[in-house]
């Protein structure tokens, strides 16, 4: 029997140290089980090249429990250890076998999976001791077992063993008793090892006898070894596709399509990924693909191996080119995990530009779905945006579709102002829009319907992408003001006039909670509407994007702004206007010559202290009190005038049925308002 201490490679070992070994315990089965199957792989390589002789016969690797023993093993019949492989590989940690042996065999080597030689060591999170029995495949190898406690000093002495192979014997400790429950190891194995390349075998087959599940007498196997991505395409059918996808994601809904990766140059890729419906659901969760390494799994946390905009897809990659930490658990930042992100975005853009080509119709009937897809793709990543810009679709208020090229085809004619600007039209609630989107109809316009959660800021993007183009929302202004043809033709109304209806129509407008509204006048035409409501294009987008991007709070919490646009030009509102010069202007005349007065002699009294900065303080104080009463005599005049105007707006129901209206037509007038509302207009027919 030898003893010993086992050697600790600094250099190696000092990155491990940084970055902490093992994340979570429940990783050291994956560790072993993956050294068992790279044992066996390595045997089977060198059965291919004439250097191992012997039969191979079943090739597997065996978890096993034993309860009583308070014992878990993983067994192979791979390559095996003797003594000199044990101090060689074991006893000096962060000395890889699987790194030298694929130096040696890297044409050809079947899937090896370790990189550190540090799998082994995570026993010892769980283990309150280790025993390693082994008999190499080497002619005349003797066994041997080591065993270790968790303390740098270990025995080593010939043992009895009648296979080939590698025991690992596990003695948990107290804290880990959980490993003991045959129901926890298997769910470990289908979690991490369901797609290892050699079978693995937990416990036995049950089934239900008596009343109860039973075991048969039938070895569990817990993994496929050719799962779907190792296959060629053309070898697969769709089913085969769907059938895999809901072993991956059991209860989700038929996804819309798939792209099956395979790549060898400038580095080996495989996987499958699905396209879920997604809708208008914004749902970005990241443990939606899994990420393996020759078939083992290392994570479903995949950033940076997948675009942030693929966190949407669903399925799986493998490939051992992604560079991972001694755990396997972690990525490490690289720029082949660049390269295999920009690789992965290609072939979704082509696989989307190909569906596009093939059957447009087919395209369209999926966009619903795909939509939100491709615009979070395309404000994300600028190298898919470009490529999408061929595929993405628009689609108007009556559900036709659009490439870009074609709807800018289609609106430059009619939709391009007097600035040359082409100026898109869209809505985002087709119902509380209707009015404005006939109106934008009856004028030969298009109009788009952008929905979305994402659309807000999309809009901004199409106008960044899309060159002398503006979107404007249909209901942010009147119909003529949103495509402006020719200058702006004036209200005709006098400035007193102006005045007047100004607090006339304010003072009217009933109270919208969380809105404040701006009176304006416009001649828009005798066959225009009395009066309109708007909402300012970029406050209102500013407020939509809040409501989804941090740090934009300040717009959201401010109040929603909105116009009262009066048609001077109709003639009900004329008749308000002829009818309110009559009742007011004689009266407010007086008022506003008081007003004016006040303003010139405030002025002058500014005027003359700014002069007289070295003037005594007696002189100050004289034309200070002079402004003072200036201020207040205008102030006067003003709540003066403004009280006769909100006086006679009250005996003007027609006043308030013009603005009603207005808000009825945006879909603001609700409640009481909306009651009385329709209580006047029975008093105004009859």
């Amino acid at each position: 029997m030898a003893t010993g201490k086992i050697g600790v490679t600094t250099e190696n070992i000092f990155p491990v140290i940084k970055k902490f070994l093992y994340s979570d315990h429940e990783i050291f089965l994956r560790e072993l089980v993956s050294n068992a199957v790279d044992a066996t792989q390595k045997l089977k390589t060198l059965s291919s090249f004439g250097e191992f002789k012997g039969e191979l016969g079943e090739m597997q690797v065996k978890v096993s429990i034993d309860k009583e023993q308070g014992t878990l093993t993983v067994s192979d019949r791979g390559i095996g250890m003797d003594a000199e492989d044990i101090d060689k590989y074991i006893n000096q940690i962060a000395f890889s076998g699987a790194e030298e042996f694929l130096k040696k065999y890297k044409d050809v080597a079947n899937g090896i999976i370790g990189h550190f030689g540090l799998g082994f060591y995570s026993a010892f999170m769980v283990s309150k001791k280790v025993v390693i029995r082994s008999l190499s495949y080497k002619e005349g190898a003797k066994a041997v077992e080591w065993t270790c406690d968790g303390s740098p000093e270990y025995t080593l002495e010939e043992t009895e063993k009648a296979d080939r192979g590698t025991d690992i014997i596990l003695y948990l400790d107290d804290d880990s008793k959980e490993f003991l429950e045959q129901a926890r190891i298997d769910t470990l194995l289908k979690k991490y090892c369901r797609f290892l390349p050699v079978p693995v075998i937990s416990g036995k087959e049950q089934e239900w006898k008596d009343g109860k599940m039973v075991d048969t007498d039938r070895d569990n196997v817990i993994n496929a070894t050719e799962p779907l991505w190792t296959r060629k395409p053309a070898d697969l059918t769709d089913d085969d596709y769907l059938k895999f996808y809901h072993e991956l994601m059991p209860g989700m809904e038929d996804p819309m399509f798939w792209i099956h990766l395979n790549v060898d140059y400038p580095f080996t890729l495989t996987g499958i990924l699905y396209f879920p419906k997604i809708k208008s659901n914004l749902d970005v969760r990241k443990d939606r693909i899994q990420l393996y390494c020759n078939q083992v799994y290392v994570t479903d946390q995949v950033e940076g191996v997948v675009p942030e905009f693929m966190t949407l897809m669903q399925g799986v990659i493998d490939s051992p080119d992604i560079p991972l930490n001694v755990s396997r658990s972690y990525l490490q930042a690289d720029s082949q995990v660049k390269k295999i992100s920009s690789y992965i975005a290609k072939k979704v853009a082509e696989k989307l530009a190909s569906m596009f080509k093939d059957d447009r119709k087919a395209y369209e009937q999926k966009w619903d779905d795909i939509k939100v897809f491709i615009e979070y793709g395309m404000l994300t990543d600028p190298k898919f945006c470009d490529q999408a810009m061929k595929f993405v679709l628009l689609k108007d208020v009556d559900g036709n579709y659009y490439t870009i090229e074609e709807y800018k085809k289609l609106t430059e004619a009619e939709q391009t102002d007097k600035d040359s600007n082409l100026i898109w039209l869209y809505a985002n609630d087709p119902q509380e829009q209707y009015s404005y989107i006939q109106g934008a109809k009856d004028k030969g316009y298009s109009v788009l319907l952008m929905d979305g959660q994402l659309d807000p800021h999309f809009i901004g993007l199409l106008e960044q992408k899309v060159e002398k183009t503006r979107m404007v929302r249909v209901d942010s202004d009147i119909i003529d003001r949103l495509i402006v043809k020719a200058d702006k033709k004036e209200s005709g109304l006098t400035p007193a006039q102006t005045d007047i209806l100004t607090t006339v129509f304010r003072s009217q407008i009933p109270e919208v909670k969380g809105a404040e509204f701006l009176v304006q006048f416009e001649a828009l035409g005798e066959n225009a509407a009395p009066a309109t409501i708007t909402q300012n294009e970029f406050m209102r987008r500013m407020k939509d994007m809040s409501a989804m991007q941090p740090g934009m709070n300040f717009y959201g919490e401010m109040p929603d702004s909105y116009a009262l646009v009066i048609n001077t030009d109709q003639a009900a509102v004329k008749k308000i206007t002829d009818l309110a010069t009559e009742a007011l202007q004689e009266r407010v005349a007086p008022l506003r010559a008081d007003i004016e007065t006040g303003n010139q002699a405030m002025s002058e009294a500014r005027k003359q202290l700014s002069e007289k900065k070295d003037a005594d303080q007696a002189e100050k104080d004289k034309l200070r009190q002079s402004i003072s009463e200036a201020e207040k005599k205008v102030a006067d005049a003003r709540a003066e005038e403004e009280k006769l105007e909100k006086e006679y707006a009250a005996t003007q129901p027609q006043v308030r049925q013009v603005i009603d209206l207005a808000l009825l037509g945006a879909g603001l007038l609700k409640g009481e308002a909306l009651s009385a509302f329709i209580k006047r207009s029975a008093t105004l027919l009859g």
